[in-house]
């Protein structure tokens, strides 16, 4: 049933799991609202792509698993919201049916739009340019590089590329862009400019939460995570390597 206390704390899982939070967080949630509505004999396994639970709800066991689809954007906003139930839920504020209602309203929590997105990463592009030692010049040139970042990383979502591929290519747009500018004689430092248009690629999340996993214990979960970073990571390196090398080859080696 829908409205079953057995079934919340799986939902609110998976929702949680989904977003991008951390093991340890997924699993103290699940166990914070099962035991808010007395269900007997939950025991929950967590991993990065899938829940293992179990319960006794009218003295019948029941077990589940939920798989997650990996890749799927962070979004801290239903995290926070689901957390807050949560503390609702062990209040006593809310009836099953009600924590469900409420958690399908946070599954559809939007992100932020496609012109603030925008906004944000070229601000950031550019901020991160000049924090690194770039000129207020190489600042500029990085803004409008996270502006084609952001327009191109909203069109390979809608096309659901792999993180990979999208993480590959997203680094050798905006290094390209960024080499464009330099070569026009706008910009002083190609590294600064470049470092600063990468950092919305650079897996910062998935590297935090891999080392909180490590702390807490659950050591598969952070060794995926781990790897996960590691990997885009080396993405985002031979896209941009791959486009230099490229570009210093018909120059004559005028980007080194």
């Amino acid at each position: 049933m829908p409205s079953s206390p057995l079934e919340l704390p799986f939902q609110m899982g998976q929702v949680l799991l989904e977003n991008g939070a951390e093991i340890s967080r997924v699993q103290e949630t699940m166990e914070r609202v099962a035991r808010a509505y007395d269900i007997e004999g939950f025991d929950v396994y967590v991993l990065t792509n899938s829940i293992f639970a179990t319960a006794t709800e009218d003295g019948v066991s029941h077990s589940t698993t939920f798989r997650y689809v990996p890749g799927t954007a962070v979004h801290l906003g239903r995290i926070m919201a689901v957390n807050q139930l949560s503390r609702e839920i062990a209040e006593g504020l809310h009836t099953p049916g009600e924590a469900m209602k409420r958690l399908s309203d946070i599954r559809t929590l939007p992100y932020s739009p496609f012109l603030s997105r925008m906004l944000c990463c070229a601000v950031g592009s550019a901020a991160f340019s000049f924090l690194f030692g770039g000129s207020w010049v190489d600042a500029v040139v990085a803004f409008f590089c996270g502006l084609v970042l952001e327009a191109y990383l909203d069109f390979t979502a809608r096309k659901k590329l792999s993180k990979f591929l999208t993480n590959l290519s997203a680094s050798a747009l905006v290094t390209l862009c960024g080499a464009a500018f330099f070569l026009l004689g706008l910009g002083n430092n190609m590294d600064k400019i470049i470092i600063g248009s990468i950092i919305r690629l650079v897996p910062g999340v998935a590297l935090t939460n891999s080392i909180r996993d490590f702390f807490s214990g659950d050591y598969l979960s952070g060794a995926i995570r781990m790897l996960d970073a590691l990997l885009v990571g080396g993405c985002i390196a031979v896209g941009v390597g791959f486009i230099i090398r490229v570009l210093s080859l018909l120059t004559g080696g005028a980007l080194l």
